[in-house]
Parts: C-alpha cells; sequence; structure tokens
C-alpha cells in the first residue's frame, strides 16, 4: 500500500437506490480486511456535506458492526442532489457565499480533512463531477484519488454493464404490483397504470415487467371463480426506445378490456415526456427542473397523462396510476445486487491504494471486466436493448408488436 494512503473519504450522492448501504459496508469492509489503518470518513449528505464540511468518523466500534448495513435501503450517511459547477443554485441554498467557487470550497476541505481517497457512490452526475473536483484539485498541486462506483436504478451509464442497485428495484417494482394488480377487482373496466422510475432509458419499466411475469410463472390460479393470470398479466409495456401508435395499441387494448374486464400497463416515466413538455409549453407553462437541468418528472407526472389518453379509448369506468419508483429505491439490495456490489467495493479499494481512478464496474468494452473505468468514458443516457430477447419474447407473449 501507497504510503501517502492515509485517509479515505466516502459520500452517496443523487437518487436513492437499492445499494448505498451494502457498498458503504462493502468498502468499509475491504479497507479493514487490506489496509486496517487507513482512517475513513464518510461526509454526509453528499456534496452538500462535502460543502459543509460535515463528516462521521467511522470508528473501530462501526468497522465491527458495518455489516448491519446489508440489512436496510437508502443511505444512512445521507444524499442530496448538489451539482458543484451549478454556482448558483449553490449560492440560492446557502451551501456557498455570493462569489465563492463551489468546487474550491470543496476542495479546501478536502486539502483541510487531509483526504487522499474519495469514494463517490452515484449515478454519472455524482461521478463525473467527483472527476471535475480531482482534476481541480491536481492543477491545485493537490493529488487526491477519486474511486466512484456506479449507482442507478435505471441502469444508463456507459460504459457499465449492470449499475449497483438495478436488480433489487426490478425485483421490488414487481413486488409492490402484485399487490396493488388486485384492484383489478374493486371496479369493472379498469384501467392500472404502474409507472416506473426511468428518466431516459426503459430497462428499469423493461425488467420489472420481466420480474412480475416471472412471478406469475410460480403462482397458481383458478379461473373458474374469476382468479385468472389474463387478469394480472401485464398488457401494455411502454418505454422512451419504442415507438407505438397509439390508435392501434387503444384498438388492441380496447379488446382485452372487453373480454377481461380490466388493463395493466407498464410505463416508464421517461415515455412520452417531450410530447407531455411540448403540450405545457403551448399553453404557456413553465418546465420544472432540477438543479441538473433534467425536467422534474414529479411534476409532470406521465403516467397520469398516459392513464388520460387511454382511459376514454379503452372505455375504462375507473383508471387507478401507482408509483414503485420509492418504494423499489429505497430496499435493501437483494443478494444478486450484493455479490456484484461486493465485487465491486473489492476492486474500488485495490484500486484507491494503487492510486488509480475511475468508476469500478462492470465494462462492457472490455468483456464486462470489473475494473475502474476512466472517468472520460463515463457518462449518462445509455438507452435500453430493446432488442434483447427476453424483452422481445415478454411483447410477443403479452400481444404488444415489437
Amino acid at each position: 500500500m501507497p504510503e501517502k494512503v492515509k485517509k479515505v473519504a466516502i459520500l452517496t450522492a443523487g437518487g436513492l437506490a437499492p445499494c448505498l448501504s451494502s457498498a458503504i459496508a462493502a468498502l468499509v469492509e475491504r479497507y479493514t480486511e487490506v489496509a486496517p489503518d487507513v482512517e475513513i470518513i464518510c461526509y454526509t449528505g453528499g456534496y452538500k456535506g462535502l460543502l459543509e464540511g460535515k463528516s462521521i468518523l467511522v470508528t473501530p466500534e462501526i468497522r465491527k458492526n458495518i455489516s448491519i448495513l446489508y440489512k436496510f435501503g437508502g443511505s444512512p450517511i445521507g444524499n442530496s442532489r448538489v451539482k458543484l459547477t451549478n454556482v448558483k443554485d449553490c449560492v440560492k441554498r446557502g451551501l456557498v457565499k455570493e462569489g465563492q467557487d463551489p468546487q474550491r470550497v470543496a476542495a479546501e476541505q478536502l486539502v483541510k480533512d487531509k483526504v487522499d481517497v474519495l469514494h463517490t457512490i452515484g449515478g454519472d452526475d455524482t461521478n463525473t463531477a467527483a472527476a471535475d473536483l480531482a482534476a481541480f484539485l491536481k492543477t491545485n498541486n493537490y493529488a487526491l484519488t477519486v474511486v466512484g462506483l456506479p449507482k442507478t436504478i435505471d441502469n444508463d451509464v456507459y460504459p457499465i454493464r449492470q449499475s449497483l442497485g438495478a436488480w433489487t428495484a426490478a425485483e421490488e417494482g414487481a413486488k409492490y404490483f402484485a399487490n396493488v394488480v388486485g384492484e383489478h377487482s374493486a371496479n369493472p373496466r379498469m384501467l392500472i397504470v404502474h409507472e416506473v422510475m426511468g428518466r431516459n432509458c426503459g430497462y428499469l419499466t423493461a425488467a420489472t415487467a420481466h420480474a412480475y411475469r416471472k412471478m406469475l410463472d410460480e403462482t397458481e390460479f383458478l379461473p373458474g371463480i374469476g382468479l385468472s393470470r389474463v387478469r394480472r398479466d401485464i398488457h401494455a409495456v411502454y418505454v422512451p426506445e419504442l415507438v407505438f401508435d397509439v390508435k392501434s395499441e387503444a384498438e388492441r387494448l380496447r379488446k382485452i378490456m372487453d373480454e377481461t374486464g380490466n388493463v395493466n400497463i407498464f410505463v416508464s416515466e421517461g415515455a412520452g415526456v417531450e410530447t407531455i413538455m411540448k403540450e405545457m409549453e403551448a399553453r404557456g407553462e413553465e418546465i420544472p427542473r432540477d438543479a441538473f437541468g433534467h425536467p422534474r418528472l414529479d411534476k409532470i407526472n406521465p403516467g397520469a397523462w398516459f392513464a388520460k389518453q387511454f382511459a376514454e379509448m379503452l372505455g375504462a369506468e375507473k383508471t387507478l396510476v401507482q408509483k414503485s419508483g420509492y418504494y423499489s429505491r429505497a430496499a435493501a439490495s437483494n443478494e444478486a445486487d450484493r455479490s456484484l456490489i461486493i465485487k465491486c467495493a473489492n476492486k474500488a479499494v485495490d484500486c484507491a491504494l494503487e492510486g488509480i481512478g475511475g468508476v469500478v464496474g462492470q465494462d462492457e468494452d472490455r468483456g464486462d471486466e470489473i475494473r475502474a473505468c476512466e472517468f472520460e468514458r463515463i457518462k449518462g443516457g445509455k438507452p435500453f436493448n430493446t432488442s434483447q430477447p427476453w424483452f422481445t419474447e415478454m411483447l410477443k407473449a403479452i400481444g404488444q408488436a415489437v
């Protein structure tokens, strides 16, 4: 281990994902195993905590019991959506004073805390911000190794094959809908819209639908008394990457409604957003955006828009829109995710001790090798591959055009 690595800092940022607590635990466990003398602190509230200089010391007692974190979702050290290069937003939120550069404030805090390695657990925004911070420090003659871990339930980060937490989010979303779908029996001609998180990528919607239908495969039904699979099945899956004809889809779903008495739709929150935004702008409404400039999907409400479009065309007597996002993203990581998290965290610590920066994950361009992917290659917006057999076969099974 290089002598220069004496102190490590960890922060989690962006939205929640079912990997944050587990990733913190895995990092601490690995350091305790291979470099027990390295001091570890955790900045509270992501980059907000870094700017404010607020951190938690990982004591011997915490290290001893760190495995408890595997049982929980969320992030014990807290998250925030803070972009260091968005000076105006940082000033508005009172994180820096007028005239201050947030990057410099963050850099000076890292220098003050004598941090040698910064582990960032987040999506592309979080990790590219960390890379910019490391570059900023380098120009000021301060060596900082930044090693990130890819967190996003959207699974849309180049060149990472599988982002941490996405498997769990799909599984939990499926469990959520397994209860919601029972509402079809509460009213005749019921339309249920399940809105799944995914700004630009339909992966989570598709994976959640796939996980749910696998649950149905293992479920017994009693059609004679009305307990049939078709009423609990998914009848349509809409993702941003697929273009569909509303009229033909409405005709197809109307037949299902007439025959079974209900229709269940899975829709990605990013599907149809451009159309909705154009409608809002035409009405003179301002598009609400977050600190990163992304449209606030919770305000735009794509699920409600889809429900409105289809309800009348299907002759639905009642429509129910349910969102599983906050339920699924705050879950504890499942076995598959924990395994991948531990492998990536172990590699992240090894890279940190060797002074190798980057975002550790399965590098699609290197045969899915778990390695530190160079920061300049990290970017969001990777689309879901709709030609994958498991997805096309699912669409065929539910009667949707591929």
